[in-house]
């Protein structure tokens, strides 16, 4: 098919902003949003080493710690949570987290009217040893279903809207905010909890990222394995957890006079159709994207005063993103970009929950007025030579902010987040 130029569907109006009312992290280091924003602006990375056995050794990963299931899923039955998989019930507990965080709880909320949707790249693994639990094999079917989060905890929360969950690799997150901004915008939801969710931390997973050569080598000093747009960075690492959001409609907060993290303004998506592996490293495509983002929510791209970025320290990403905001400012020097950053280095690459973790990074940055660092850099590639917050949290007049995402397939995605006041 013949490539085309991108629309400019722009609405007359731009939509109603959707509010980001709770966050509820299940993260390394991190089970409450206290934790959470407190490891992204001191830089407190949480990757560590890693013994995978099978032939492949140590490696460096950010590994979720253990925790009490009547702690972070309170009156779950313990019969219940003896079948759930350790994946399962942490993803639950981020769902309950957020919910728990928008005092929707006592708000007398119509449970049809709240809805559940996830992102996971990969899903749950299969486990033999759950299968065994019943004859029936229900408690197998249960740990290894990529829905099962989704569907066990409106089970356990009582939501009886849409549940569903999304699989498209390192953009499923976005993909995810997407669907619930459309829920909201339409009128057939009044919350929805929108999360992602990703364990890859296990031989088969590690493996294929090693074959590829795409994760760090460093084993020594595990906290510096993710060196994204440094000169000597030699890849990623992988991150595993849970993180959730709760959105609601801007209007229905202000009746409630709920607290507000931030707002989200637009999500969109493009795929490349270009090659299977590697995004479009001119950065034209995404600087398009982006104008055309922000172009339909009334706002200009002078405005923009930073950017998360995917970060994942791989050369294609990197360079991929510093030319998507060379293109977007043709006219600026690299001294007048704003900021581009990424939390990668402390919670690792979470694949289905990358996008989550950024626009919840991204909202507690516009809810503080203050850029969380990217730590690791030291040497500038000259390719990436710009403004990425290297020399520690940084206070800021910040208003509008961009969340970035890439994955195979050639997927684009951009998420549009304001402050809320």
């Amino acid at each position: 098919m013949a490539r085309s130029a991108v629309p400019s569907n722009r609405p007359a109006e731009p939509a109603e902003p959707i509010a980001i009312t709770g966050i509820g992290p299940m993260l390394p280091g991190a089970f409450a949003v206290p934790p959470f924003w407190n490891n992204l602006r001191t830089g407190s990375s949480q990757l560590g080493r890693i013994d995978l056995g099978e032939g492949l050794g140590v490696c460096v990963g950010a590994q979720l710690g253990p925790f009490e299931v009547q702690e972070v899923l309170p009156g779950l039955s313990a019969r219940h949570a003896a079948k759930y998989s350790r994946e399962i019930l942490a993803t639950m507990a981020s769902i309950k987290s957020a919910w728990q965080d928008t005092g929707l709880d006592e708000a007398g909320i119509d449970p049809r009217r709240v809805s559940i949707i996830l992102s996971s790249s990969r899903g749950l693994p299969w486990r033999s040893r759950h299968a065994c639990n019943r004859a029936d094999g229900t408690s197998g079917m249960l740990g290894s279903l990529t829905a099962s989060p989704t569907n066990l905890t409106a089970i356990y929360l009582g939501a009886q809207g849409l549940m569903t969950t999304i699989s498209a690799a390192c953009v499923g997150g976005h993909h995810a905010l997407g669907v619930a901004l459309r829920e909201l915008r339409a009128g057939s939801s009044d919350a929805v909890l929108v999360g992602g969710y990703d364990f890859p931390l296990v031989p088969d997973v590690m493996g294929v990222f090693q074959e590829l050569g795409l994760l760090s080598r460093e084993r020594d000093q595990p906290g510096r394995a993710v060196r994204p747009y440094n000169r000597d960075r030699d890849g990623t690492a992988l991150g595993e957890g849970a993180i959730t959001l709760c959105l609601e409609r801007v209007s229905t907060v202000r009746a409630r006079g709920a607290r507000v993290y931030a707002h989200i303004l637009d999500h969109q998506a493009l795929n490349e159709a270009g090659h299977a592996t590697r995004m479009d490293l001119s950065g034209r495509m995404t600087a398009d994207l982006l104008i055309r983002a922000v172009t339909e929510v009334g706002r200009s791209v002078d405005e923009i005063g930073y950017v998360c970025g995917h970060g994942t320290a791989t050369r294609a990403n990197d360079l991929a993103e510093c030319q998507a905001l060379k293109a977007l400012y043709p006219h600026r020097r690299a001294e007048e970009l704003p900021p581009l950053g990424s939390n990668k280095p402390i919670y690792g690459h979470t694949l289905g929950a990358a996008g989550i973790i950024n626009v919840a990074a991204t909202a507690l940055m516009l809810h503080h007025q203050s850029l969380a660092p990217t730590i690791n850099i030291s040497d500038v590639d000259p390719d990436c030579a710009q403004d990425h917050v290297a020399d520690g949290p940084r206070p800021a007049t910040l208003d509008l902010a961009v969340s970035l995402a890439f994955a195979i397939g050639s997927q684009t995605s951009v998420v549009i987040l304001g402050a809320s006041a």
